[in-house]
């Protein structure tokens, strides 16, 4: 079994705050076997800890959380970013023309783009897997839901800690039976469904603090964008 981080966020993300070096190191120190960064509509980050991820003892899988017009969409197994914008429908479609893997974060939590709160159960039930635990909760309520609606559908489940610092890397893991240690592999155990997750909460004072960051972060984005 394989300990597997698929939802992380380094400094390319507008709310992220490290580079690619800091969260390999954390994924390293923390035991993890392999590591997907998953920046909001960026790749070059994701690509460059994939590349660099053997350096650290990982396997780097490629990725990136897309903004769908539903919500958020996790990709894995990606060359090429997915543009934002797309629907719900044509974005799973653009992540399966690259042979990757679709993950619905979250899906029911609209205040952090959830897409249950714009698309049928139905559709919900397109994606290849459902994040059941993400680490950035206030009560666990969303969390159970996705976790039910996985079992009810029987669909594969998987686990992150969303983190957008380096020190929250690790806070929920996807255990992965996969036949070996390659990205391919990976993928396709987590669409076969072979898969436990567990994971614990990111501490309130450190989920305020990221999502605070994130705010500012993005308002000095936009400033500079606004003086160029």
């Amino acid at each position: 079994m394989l300990s597997v981080e698929l939802h992380t966020h380094s400094s390319l993300s507008y709310d992220g705050r490290d580079p690619v070096e800091l969260i390999l190191e954390q994924a390293d120190a923390v035991g993890l076997d392999a590591i997907a960064v998953t920046d909001h509509d960026e790749i070059d980050a994701s690509l460059e800890a994939a590349e660099r991820a053997a350096d650290y003892g990982l396997l780097g899988i490629p990725g990136m959380e897309i903004s769908s017009k539903a919500g958020h969409i996790l990709g894995f197994g990606l060359e090429e970013a997915v543009p934002p914008g797309l629907s719900y429908e044509s974005t799973l479609e653009a992540i399966w023309e690259q042979d990757g893997l679709a993950v619905i974060p979250h899906p029911f939590q609209e205040s952090r783009h959830g897409v249950m709160a714009r698309i049928s159960r139905e559709d919900l039930a397109r994606g290849d897997a459902i994040e059941v635990y993400n680490s950035r909760l206030l009560t666990g309520r969303a969390n159970r839901q996705a976790e039910r609606f996985a079992r009810d559908h029987d669909l594969p489940m998987t686990a992150g800690s969303d983190a957008h610092i380096s020190e929250m890397v690790g806070q929920a893991v996807t255990r992965v039976d996969a036949d070996e240690r390659s990205v391919d592999a990976v993928l396709e155990a987590i669409r076969e469904g072979r898969t436990t997750v567990e994971g614990k909460r990111t501490p309130w004072h450190i989920s305020f603090r990221q999502a605070a960051g994130g705010v500012t972060r993005r308002v000095r984005n936009t400033m500079l964008s606004l003086l160029r």
